[in-house]
């Protein structure tokens, strides 16, 4: 994973590590627009790593702390799907990837009070292990199908063959290296 966090770092396409994705992700890298969410990928060797970013407007279809019994079941719904990263991205089947750990940030849906002015977000953190890096050729994003809310998502990969940019909508949501 160094070799590839040095990538990200040296090549421009990312401003930070892994280690470093936190919470107000967001709000330092780019706009919180509804609809959109981002993706990070990286491969390093038998690893891959996802990252999502995403407005919680796009998942539950509100950005407050969930105030009525069903905002708290949509909030409830919404993060044990997204704890389900099979379910939400699907790499080649050939290279055998097996979800390794999952890690979810999103304060308002957990029952933080957001700062004044504060955009409800949602960053997660995906770890596959791969029994077959050398079969890993893409990534499938389901989760246009679980979260009617987003619309697009802009998609940055790194791999050992160099970097991609995708746009992802229903129609076109694999990547593919």
């Amino acid at each position: 994973m160094r070799n590839v966090v040095a990538c990200l770092a040296l090549s421009g396409l990312f401003s930070f590590a892994p280690a470093t994705w936190g919470h107000d992700h967001a709000h330092r890298h780019g706009a919180h627009q509804h609809g959109v969410a981002t993706l990070e990928v990286a491969v390093d060797g038998g690893t891959l790593s996802i990252h999502l970013t995403s407005p919680l407007d796009n998942v539950v279809g509100f950005e407050h702390a969930p105030k009525t019994d069903a905002q708290r079941a949509a909030a409830r719904q919404a993060l044990a799907t997204l704890k389900q990263g099979a379910r939400l991205f699907s790499p080649t089947q050939a290279a055998g990837c097996k979800l390794a750990q999952v890690t979810l940030e999103a304060p308002i849906l957990e029952g933080a009070k957001p700062a004044a002015g504060a955009h409800g977000d949602l960053e997660a953190d995906y770890r596959f292990e791969c029994a077959q890096p050398d079969q890993l050729k893409g990534v499938d994003a389901l989760l246009f199908s679980l979260f009617p809310g987003m619309k697009r998502i802009d998609a940055a990969v790194v791999t050992a063959k160099g970097q991609q940019a995708f746009k992802l909508s229903r129609k076109l949501h694999y990547m593919n290296w």
